[in-house]
């Protein structure tokens, strides 16, 4: 049967209702303080150790970075790391080469520019901008060989417009070796890149041989030089019989001159042992 509620009845009855609210709420912020599940993971943009890819201000180097061992090859205000391919070593860069305005471009034939120095392992990081449709390169461990281009001896790493460029070939890429991961949404090699006329952070790192290509952060490639996978490739390649491709162990850093107007800054560099 239904009993009188007495003040001592409700005194109870409120502290009890008090405690029960009181454990709800802790039992839900316990739940509430479960990590909630992982988003989606995409890939690292800037690995410990290598400038990111919207850098403070152009040609210059974090506190962080000095301390890692990077040092610039172009400052903004002068080219003189770099000279005229196969031209005297103190002649400099081409006459068509131009330092303005933080950048160092040139608008079309004016020849390749390597550096002064030569490289062996090292962790390489520039921005280039390229032209509608244009078209350059980046090469490494380049030899000079009297009437040869610079890619008669230097892997290439692939600059070029990627939506009005003609070459199959796309920016990033190790040219003819190792192209860009497919996206599976499309079934397409992934393209970080940013339009022509914008600046796009292009690095790569070579240890021993051991190479890594990012672009814009996102880590296009992987690859061995002399390994068994890079040997079949190369037979596949035009330049399976060229004799200097890829033998050089150190050789010059260059920027190539397509044709295309094409500018570089923030070029920076980390040696990695060796030269």
């Amino acid at each position: 049967m239904n009993r009188p509620t007495t003040r001592s009845t409700l005194a109870r009855a409120a502290a009890l209702a008090l405690a029960a609210t009181l454990a709800a709420g802790t039992f839900a912020g316990a739940d509430d303080a479960k990590p909630a599940a992982p988003a989606e993971v995409k890939p690292s943009v800037n690995p410990v150790g290598a400038p990111t890819a919207a850098a403070s201000d152009p040609n210059t180097l974090t506190d962080q970075e000095k301390a890692d061992g990077w040092r610039l090859l172009f400052d903004g205000k002068s080219a003189d790391q770099f000279r005229a391919y196969n031209k005297p070593a103190d002649g400099g860069i081409g006459p068509k080469w131009e330092v303005k305005d933080g950048v160092l471009s040139q608008p079309g034939k004016g020849g390749d520019t390597i550096t002064k120095e030569q490289f062996e392992n090292f962790d390489l990081s520039l921005e280039y901008r390229i032209g509608k449709g244009g078209n350059s390169g980046l090469m490494f461990h380049v030899i000079e060989v009297k009437g040869k281009p610079p890619y008669d001896s230097g892997p290439e790493i692939q600059i070029q417009d990627n939506v009005d460029g003609h070459d199959p070939q796309k920016a990033g890429w190790l040219y003819q070796f190792y192209q860009a991961p497919i996206d599976a949404k499309t079934g397409k090699p992934i393209d970080a890149t940013k339009p022509a006329g914008e600046w796009n952070q292009l690095r790569l790192k070579l240890d021993h041989g051991k190479g890594e290509i990012f672009m814009n952060g996102v880590k296009y490639s992987s690859f061995e030089i002399g390994s068994d996978e890079w040997n079949q490739k190369l037979a596949k390649s035009k330049f399976a019989k060229w004799e200097n491709f890829a033998k050089a162990k150190t050789g010059y850093i260059c920027l190539q001159d397509h044709g295309d107007a094409v500018a570089f800054r923030s070029i920076k560099i980390k040696p990695l042992g060796g030269k």
